[in-house]
C-alpha cells in the first residue's frame, strides 16, 4: 500500500467517522433546535471537559458506573468543539447580531463548513507528521485532548489575547481532530 493509498483509507475512516457525529447532530438540532447558541465559549469548553475528564477517569480507574459507551463520549467533544466553532464565527460577526435559534439547515451548512475546514486541516497534518496518531494510544490522545482545554481555558481567561499561540479556534480544531482520531482507533479495536 503506498502513502496516498493509506491516505485515502484514512480520510474514508475519518469521514465515516464524523459522519456519525454530523447525524447525531442534525437530529439533536431537529428535536433542540440550536439551544446550544445559549452558551458562552467558555461553557461550551467545559462541556468538552467534563467528557474528556470522564473518559480520563474511566481510563485510569477501570470502572464505567454510568455505563454509557466511551464512544458517545467522543462524539459529543466532536460536536461541541464544532458547537464552539460556529459560536466564534457568529459572535465575530460584525453588525447585527445572530439569532439564537437558527434554521436547521443554517445550522447544518455552518456545522458542515466547520467540519470541513477542520479536516482539511486535520489531513494536511497528518500527512506531515506521517500518521503518527495511529502510533499512539487513546489515552494519550485524551490527555492531549485535556492539555489541549487547559490551553482554550487560559486564552479565555485572557479574554483572548495571546502572544504567541494560534487562539482557541486552533485549540477547538484539534480536539474534533483527536477525537475523530479516537473513534477511528476504538473503530479499528472493537473489529
Amino acid at each position: 500500500m503506498t502513502k496516498n493509498d493509506t491516505m485515502m483509507t484514512t480520510r474514508q475512516e475519518i469521514d465515516r467517522e464524523a459522519a456519525c457525529c454530523r447525524a447525531l447532530f442534525e437530529k439533536k438540532t431537529h428535536d433542540y433546535g440550536t439551544s446550544w447558541r445559549i452558551l458562552r465559549l467558555p461553557s461550551l469548553t467545559d462541556q468538552i471537559f467534563i467528557k474528556a475528564n470522564r473518559i480520563r477517569s474511566v481510563q485510569e480507574s477501570g470502572e464505567n458506573l454510568v455505563g454509557d459507551d466511551l464512544r458517545g463520549e467522543f462524539v459529543a467533544m466532536v460536536n461541541y468543539a464544532i458547537m464552539a466553532l460556529v459560536q466564534k464565527e457568529l459572535d465575530g460577526r460584525q453588525g447585527e447580531k445572530a439569532p439564537l435559534e437558527l434554521p436547521l439547515e443554517e445550522a447544518m451548512a455552518l456545522y458542515d463548513k466547520h467540519l470541513g475546514r477542520t479536516i482539511d486541516l486535520m489531513m494536511s497534518k497528518n500527512h506531515d507528521y506521517g500518521e503518527a496518531w495511529r502510533q499512539m494510544r487513546v489515552g494519550s490522545m485524551v490527555d492531549l485532548i485535556l492539555m489541549k482545554l487547559r490551553r482554550i481555558k487560559q486564552i479565555e481567561d485572557n479574554e483572548g489575547v495571546t502572544l504567541v499561540s494560534e487562539g482557541v479556534e486552533g485549540g477547538y480544531m484539534d480536539i474534533v481532530n483527536y477525537s475523530l482520531f479516537c473513534l477511528v482507533r476504538l473503530t479499528e479495536e472493537e473489529k
